[in-house]
């Protein structure tokens, strides 16, 4: 074997190998979530060789670029299902959906939450990537960062609706509806209508943030639980 074939071999299992660092002066800063996630498989690449790599390695300059990043999904997922589902459930459904049959009407429902859906699938995905001290500090972050961002959201969604509900009486409604000529008599009806709606819509947008915000988290915990089973059970058969 050459010097050059052992240098290589080498430098695949030693612990002396090349490490992808966090330094962000050579290395860019996650710009999305995908970016984040694309990092931590890096991280998870590095830790699941065996390397022990301390948790002060990932900086704090970093981690709050995993916070960050985690914050601004959340922002987003939160805020294109403020802007989508009053849209769907109050305008669509009822005036212009409203012969749907049951499978449109999920289907068609389910388009707000779309990008919440498939971001925490996502976070729920990087679970499997839950090892190491820096790989756990990288998703600790950015599910925290989301988790807060969405819990804050829900919140301000329900209190939002739930003045809405009370503050629109018929006498309030009419007032406000009054100063629309022709179209007051067409809007004062058609709040009326979706009146009753809202509190129930709230309820269920708030409570799928929510649980957009808590399932990775759980997701992680219960895989973290069976990496240990595993260990544990393999450590028995060995020792037996």
């Amino acid at each position: 074997m050459t010097k050059d074939q052992d240098r290589a071999s080498r430098g695949q299992s030693d612990t002396n190998a090349q490490i992808i660092t966090t330094d962000g002066g050579r290395m860019d800063k996650p710009a999305h979530l995908l970016n984040a996630i694309s990092e931590i498989q890096q991280f998870y690449v590095i830790e699941s060789k065996g390397q022990n790599i301390p948790a002060e390695f990932l900086t704090l300059d970093r981690t709050l670029d995993f916070f960050k990043i985690g914050i601004k999904s959340g922002f987003h997922e939160g805020f294109a299902l403020i802007l989508l589902f009053p849209v769907f459930h109050f305008y669509l459904f009822p005036f212009v959906f409203h012969r749907l049959d049951s499978f449109s009407h999920l289907l068609f429902g389910s388009i707000p939450y779309l990008v919440l859906f498939i971001n925490t699938a996502m976070c729920s995905y990087i679970s499997r990537y839950y090892v190491g001290n820096i790989t756990r500090k990288a998703i600790n972050s950015l599910l925290l960062g989301r988790a807060m961002s969405l819990l804050l959201k829900a919140f301000l969604l329900y209190v939002v609706y739930l003045v809405l509900y009370r503050l629109g009486t018929p006498e309030n409604v009419w007032r406000l509806t009054v100063h629309f000529g022709s179209m007051a008599g067409q809007i004062y009806y058609g709040f009326l209508q979706i009146k009753p709606h809202l509190l129930p819509v709230a309820t269920k947008s708030s409570l799928l943030m929510v649980t957009a915000a808590i399932f990775p988290y759980g997701s992680v915990y219960l895989l973290d639980l069976w990496h240990r089973y595993r260990i544990k059970r393999n450590a028995k058969i060995i020792s037996a």
